[in-house]
């Protein structure tokens, strides 16, 4: 599909929503607005709010602490399951042995675990930065495992015909094989990074998006939470664009269909 048209169609979209949104609770349509909006708010007290937050510049105070939060958690995370991803993938005896943990790690409950860190860590960004590691690792550690062990077998036997060495393999065959899964986790990954921080935020904060969506949920100002979702969103969205241009920059090599797909 053309990428203008696609545009089109994706703010469309959105388009549709937010008039529907509109029409629902400013109408007697469905029901009485005045109800409707003490649980929906409007898309123009919305807008109203986050146009005071960015004019008055108060906003941005809160979005650097969730971005410091949500950057941190996903860089170590990502990093460290990068890693032990393809350790854990060449060392299939390795693997075989940890296998349970891991996965009995992976079901732990994380808003279980998000009281226990702020006991740890304290209410400072690191509580926050280690829910956020939770969520990330293992999104990208899973697909990190599967793609080195999806290597295509021909193409990795040739190459040892050759005489690769395994610093050559892991270089040459293994990790181009592996990064389209590498930046499908990071793609999922990006959002569970901000969701740690804001989750974290608002079980316990002074600052960030969490602390303000919780704030403004304390005093059922709908339209302020609803504006905190709205920022959150965009905010996500921005760092996933960040995220397709990188992935487009590694991945030239490859043919644009099966980039697409």
């Amino acid at each position: 599909m053309n990428r203008t048209l696609l545009l089109l169609l994706q703010i469309g979209v959105a388009v549709a929503i937010v008039a529907i949104w509109h029409i629902l609770t400013t109408t007697t349509l469905i029901g009485d607005p005045d109800r409707l909006q003490f649980f929906f708010s409007t898309p123009v007290d919305v807008a109203r709010q986050i146009w005071a937050w960015f004019a008055n510049g108060s906003i941005w105070y809160h979005l650097w602490i969730t971005l410091s939060e949500a950057i941190l958690a996903f860089v170590i995370g990502a990093v460290a399951a990068i890693v032990l991803g393809f350790w854990f993938a060449r060392q299939p005896r390795l693997a075989a042995v940890f296998d349970p943990y891991i996965k009995a790690a992976n079901a732990l409950p994380r808003v279980v675990l998000a009281p226990i860190f702020t006991l740890w860590f304290g209410l400072g960004i690191w509580s926050k930065v280690a829910l956020g590691f939770t969520l990330v690792f293992f999104i990208v550690f899973f697909n990190v495992y599967q793609g080195v062990k999806e290597v295509n077998r021909t193409v990795l036997e040739n190459a040892r015909m050759l005489g690769m060495s395994e610093r050559q393999l892991l270089r040459h065959v293994y990790l181009p094989s592996a990064l389209s899964w590498v930046f499908s986790s990071l793609h999922t990954s990006i959002g569970f990074a901000v969701v740690g921080a804001v989750v974290g935020e608002y079980l316990g904060s002074a600052a960030g998006l969490g602390y303000l969506i919780a704030q403004a949920e304390g005093m059922f100002d709908i339209a302020g939470v609803f504006a905190g979702m709205f920022v959150l969103s965009a905010f996500v969205l921005i760092i996933d664009g960040l995220v397709t241009l990188t992935e487009r920059r590694l991945l030239r090599w490859q043919p644009a269909t099966s980039r697409q797909e």
